[in-house]
């Protein structure tokens, strides 16, 4: 089986400091990987490399095998990645109606309008928004909009989907019911999926391996019950002290 996404011995640096060193992870296809790790750690940055926003001056991105970066080269260009992105601060446009959202990356596409109109009532239907089809981002409440990052992340049935801390900023109760749509959502799809977090039990509960950033590259990966039988690492014991009762990944 060909690695949907792969980084290889990445080193990202910017003025003054290492931001990545030999960072190296798979994602297989149809997997969910929870990237954890400390504000500041590089998490972001691995982002912006498999997104090309950002060049490793040494290293290799392969997406489903095709070298996208490398010796320190961008061999493919963002919009040819074929990646989706669900941001912390959502980037939904105040204009555009939660249907309008949907639409405009399937029309950069060229989606032929009566494919475009089936796929986005089949996923408002799937996110639960199809009465919400015709309103603004100032008219839905923060759980509704965080439905439509989602789902105008997956209505383009990307490579992959790559999300930034998007629940962050949430309390605790829609922060459970949020990732128990999106765990729901990218397990029917069968969709390939990195979620960065700083929370830990956000990783528990949505990733199928949970890889742990320190200090620019993963210090152990695999499964929750791997993590807690063995954690490698101070650091990695520290992160799982505050997990008793956490839901089992599943």
């Amino acid at each position: 089986m060909t690695t949907a996404l792969s980084l290889e011995k990445i080193v990202l640096r910017h003025p003054g400091r290492t931001v990545l060193d030999g960072f190296t992870l798979d994602v297989q296809p149809g997997e969910v990987v929870a990237l954890v790790g400390p504000s500041g750690c590089g998490k972001t940055s691995v982002l912006r490399v498999l997104l090309g926003l950002e060049t490793p001056e040494a290293g290799i991105v392969r997406l489903s095998g095709e070298i996208a970066s490398g010796d320190g080269r961008l061999r493919m260009h963002p919009e040819e990645r074929g990646l989706a992105v669900v941001f912390q601060d959502l980037a939904l446009w105040p204009h555009l109606t939660v249907a309008g959202h949907l639409a405009f990356g399937l029309d950069v596409r060229r989606v032929p309008r009566a494919e475009r109109d089936v796929r986005i009532h089949a996923m408002l239907q799937r996110v639960g928004l199809v009465d919400k089809a015709q309103s603004y981002p100032s008219q839905l409440s923060g759980g509704e909009r965080q439905r439509v990052a989602i789902a105008r992340a997956l209505v383009l049935e990307p490579r992959a989907v790559l999300f930034d801390e998007p629940l962050s900023n949430l309390d605790v109760v829609l922060k459970s019911e949020l990732l128990r749509v999106f765990r729901e959502l990218l397990t029917a799809r069968k969709t390939t999926a990195l979620y960065v977090t700083h929370d830990l039990r956000e990783a528990a509960i949505l990733g199928d391996r949970i890889a742990v950033l320190e200090a620019g590259r993963i210090v152990q990966a695999g499964r929750l019950e791997a993590l807690r039988a063995s954690p490698a690492t101070d650091f990695v014991r520290h992160l799982l002290a505050d997990l008793i009762g956490t839901p089992r990944q599943g």
